[in-house]
């Protein structure tokens, strides 16, 4: 018998926050639906999912259109920095961060959604690495108490400069030692740091309750000195493809997450400028592309 991994589209894939076609909440909702998705990963911000924007009204509609379209929400996509405010002792930036996960996790809570993404924290030029260290720790382990008191859970994502390598969010997730505090482990992070993928699914595997998906290509870079007549190199542009011609080895990701007994959602994200350009067409193309490799890549049930 075969079963398939349960999809969820990323809303923020029709946000057009980099310039692609930008749908309202409800429209990207009916575009999961057609597409095929299972459920929909929503971003918690403008202009889908804010918590500013959604009253307890709005929450129960929201629940309601979900369970009308047949889609899951298997997680809400939050966009923390535990930096934010470094430096400055007298604005308690900590405590902010803390209360909008706290929010974040009441609305998860009332739309039926069991996961709240977060990151960690984009480490500032100036500072310890060792106090920022401690800050996310500290953050982490009262945002994940205060998650679980309303039954949810923080499923951190290796994202942001901090413990984004695979051994230091092990580590992370250990020092927080928060049983509502896991990992949403995503692929294309370690392949860009040239890790290997499966061994990094299994460093992670006791935390991991998420995954977002992608598939990226490099593209040169290079800058002419005029005074050399030459080009000198610069960073190389990651520019997402079609999915399963990047550079990210999803089949031996995904085949760890089957060997360590993963059973949640995948999601799919393009958040990142796309080959092809972000008109509507192409989004759709793509997105019905990942559905595709996904069917031909199946797991099978014992």
């Amino acid at each position: 018998m075969t079963t398939r991994w349960k999809l969820a589209l990323h809303t923020v894939s029709y946000s057009g926050s980099w310039g692609q076609e930008s749908l309202s909440l409800d429209d990207a909702l009916l575009r999961a639906r057609s597409l095929g998705f299972d459920g929909v990963m929503l971003m918690a911000k403008r202009p889908h999912a804010s918590p500013l924007d959604l009253d307890a009204d709005g929450r129960r509609r929201l629940r309601a259109r979900l369970d009308e379209l047949g889609l899951g929400a298997p997680c809400v996509a939050g966009y923390n920095d535990f930096a934010l405010g470094a430096g400055r002792s007298d604005i308690p930036a900590l405590e902010m961060g803390i209360a909008y996960i706290a929010e974040l996790c009441r609305l998860a809570r009332d739309i039926g959604s069991p996961l709240v993404r977060i990151f960690t924290a984009f480490e500032p030029s100036e500072g310890s690495h060792g106090s920022l260290w401690r800050t996310v720790v500290s953050g982490l382990k009262e945002a994940a108490r205060r998650a679980r008191d309303l039954g949810v859970t923080l499923a951190v994502q290796n994202h942001h400069d901090l413990a984004v390598h695979h051994l230091a969010l092990a580590d992370l997730l250990a020092e927080v030692d928060e049983p509502g505090c896991r990992a949403a482990f995503d692929a294309w992070a370690p392949a860009l740091q040239g890790a290997d993928l499966a061994a990094a699914v299994r460093a992670l595997a006791p935390w991991i309750v998420h995954t977002t998906a992608a598939d990226y290509a490099p593209r040169p870079r290079f800058r002419y000195r005029p005074d050399l007549v030459q080009y000198a190199a610069e960073p190389a542009e990651m520019r997402m493809v079609p999915f399963g011609e990047g550079i990210v080895d999803y089949p031996a990701f995904f085949g760890a997450l089957e060997e360590v007994g993963y059973g949640g959602w995948v999601g799919f994200e393009m958040c990142a400028p796309l080959l092809g350009g972000g008109s509507g067409e192409n989004l759709d193309r793509q997105a019905r592309r990942f559905i595709d490799y996904m069917g031909r890549h199946s797991r099978t049930a014992s």
